[in-house]
C-alpha cells in the first residue's frame, strides 16, 4: 500500500526534463511567437486556417523544441555524420529523379513529399561543429578547406534546384562555425573587399547590367531579374517591382506608431502580395508603425544575444560552434527578410520566424531552439 503512496507524481516525473532549461531564452520566443500569432490573426483571418494553422505549427515547434532538448550535446554530436550524408544524399536524389514546381526541383517523393535541403540548416553546422571538435587543439590551413569543400556541396546542389534563399541560409549556418572556429582574418578580409567592390560596380554598371537582352553567366534569370529590380524597382512597377514598391509602401505608411491593429488598409486591401508568408513583416509594419518595428527587432537581437551567450559559456568546441552557428540561423532569417521586404535585399523567400506562416520553417526552427535548449541544460546540469 505504501508503494502506491509513495510513487512520484507527474510533475515530480517531468520536472527533470524540464530542468535547466533556459529561461531567458524561453521569453524571447514567446514574445515572438505572441507577435506572431497576432500578426497572424491580423493579415490572415480571411486567409482560410491560415492563424490555426500558424497555431499548431508552433505547437509542433515547441514539441519538437522539448524533445530536442533532451538529447545531450554529445548523443547530437554523433547525428552529425549520418544527417550531413542523407542530406546530400537526397540532395543528389533530387538533383536525378525530383519533383519540379514552377520551374524549381527541390522535392522528392518519398512516400511523402520533402524538401531534404531543409535538413541542410541543421545538418551542415552538427557536421562542421563534429569536424572542428575532432581537431581541436591541432587545426591547420587544410582543415578550413576541408570544412570549405564540405559546405560548398550542399550549397552547390541546393543553388542548382535552384533555391537562393535555402542556399543563403545553409551557407550563413556553414560560415558561422568556419568563423567562429578561427578562420583567420587574413583569408576573411579579401573576400569580403571583394564583395563590396562587386556591389559597387553593380551599382554603378546597373543600367548596362540591367539592360533588355543582357545575360549574366552563372546566375538564373530570375535571379537575375530579382537584383535588378532590387536596384531599381520602378523599371517594372506592376511586374517584378511590385512586391517591393508595395512593401515599402505599406512600411511607410506605418509612420511612427502603426494605423492599428486589424486597420493595415495595404494589407486587407491585398496590395502586399505573401502578406501572411515572406512579405508579412510589411503587414507588421503597417499596423505598428516604427516603435512595432523596434520593438520586434529588439526581441530578435534579445534572442540573437541570449543564444550566442549560451555559446560562450557551452562546455566543449562542439558545442560552442553549434550553439554560435544555429544562433545565426536566427539572425540570418531575421535580416535577410527584414531586408527583401525593406527594399535592401533581393527577394529571396526567406520566412521571417515565429512571424511567417510555414510548417517546415517552423520545423527547422524548433530543432534549432532544441538544440540551445540541449546545450545550455548541458551547461547548467554540470554547474548543479
Amino acid at each position: 500500500m505504501s508503494a502506491v503512496f509513495d510513487k512520484p507524481s507527474l510533475r515530480h516525473r517531468m520536472a527533470p526534463m524540464v530542468h535547466g532549461f533556459d529561461g531567458p531564452l524561453a521569453f524571447a520566443v514567446f514574445l515572438l511567437a505572441c507577435a506572431g500569432m497576432l500578426t497572424m490573426y491580423s493579415s490572415g483571418f480571411d486567409h482560410g486556417t491560415r492563424f490555426m494553422d500558424h497555431g499548431r505549427n508552433m505547437l509542433l515547434a515547441g514539441f519538437i523544441m522539448f524533445v530536442v532538448a533532451q538529447v545531450p550535446p554529445q548523443r547530437l554530436m554523433s547525428f552529425a555524420v549520418p544527417l550531413y550524408v542523407l542530406g546530400v544524399g537526397l540532395l543528389i536524389a533530387v538533383a536525378i529523379f525530383g519533383i519540379t514546381k514552377k520551374g524549381a526541383r527541390r522535392w522528392i517523393n518519398l512516400g511523402i513529399v520533402i524538401q531534404p535541403s531543409e535538413i541542410l540548416k541543421i545538418a551542415m553546422p552538427l557536421m562542421l561543429a563534429w569536424w572542428f571538435q575532432k581537431r581541436e587543439g591541432q587545426l591547420r590551413p587544410l582543415d578550413f578547406i576541408v570544412a570549405g569543400l564540405l559546405l560548398a556541396v550542399p550549397v552547390g546542389l541546393i543553388m542548382k534546384q535552384p533555391d537562393l534563399g535555402t542556399s543563403l541560409l545553409v551557407m550563413a549556418a556553414g560560415l558561422s562555425v568556419i568563423f567562429f572556429a578561427g578562420l583567420p582574418w587574413k583569408l576573411i578580409l579579401p573576400p569580403f573587399a571583394l564583395g563590396l567592390v562587386g556591389i559597387g560596380l553593380l551599382v554603378f554598371f546597373e543600367s548596362t547590367l540591367c539592360a533588355q537582352g543582357f545575360r549574366w553567366p552563372i546566375l538564373h534569370d530570375y535571379q537575375q531579374q530579382r537584383i535588378c529590380t532590387l536596384l531599381d524597382p520602378s523599371k517594372d512597377p506592376l511586374g517584378k517591382g511590385f512586391h517591393i514598391i508595395q512593401g515599402m509602401i505599406a512600411i511607410g505608411s506605418g509612420g511612427l506608431f502603426g494605423k492599428g491593429f486589424m486597420q493595415g488598409t495595404q494589407t486587407h486591401l491585398e496590395f502586399i502580395p505573401e502578406r501572411t508568408t515572406d512579405f508579412i513583416f510589411a503587414a507588421f509594419s503597417e499596423e505598428f508603425g516604427l516603435v512595432g518595428n523596434l520593438c520586434l527587432i529588439a526581441a530578435f537581437l534579445f534572442l540573437v544575444l541570449r543564444g550566442l551567450a549560451i555559446a560562450l559559456e557551452a562546455s566543449t568546441l562542439f558545442s560552442r560552434l553549434l550553439a554560435g552557428a544555429v544562433t545565426m540561423i536566427f539572425f540570418t532569417y531575421a535580416f535577410v527578410n527584414m531586408g527583401m521586404v525593406s527594399g535592401i535585399l533581393p527577394v529571396v523567400g526567406v520566412p521571417l520566424p515565429f512571424i511567417s506562416y510555414g510548417g517546415t520553417a517552423m520545423v527547422t526552427l524548433g530543432m534549432a531552439l532544441g538544440i540551445l535548449m540541449s546545450i545550455s541544460k548541458a551547461k547548467r546540469l554540470v554547474q548543479s
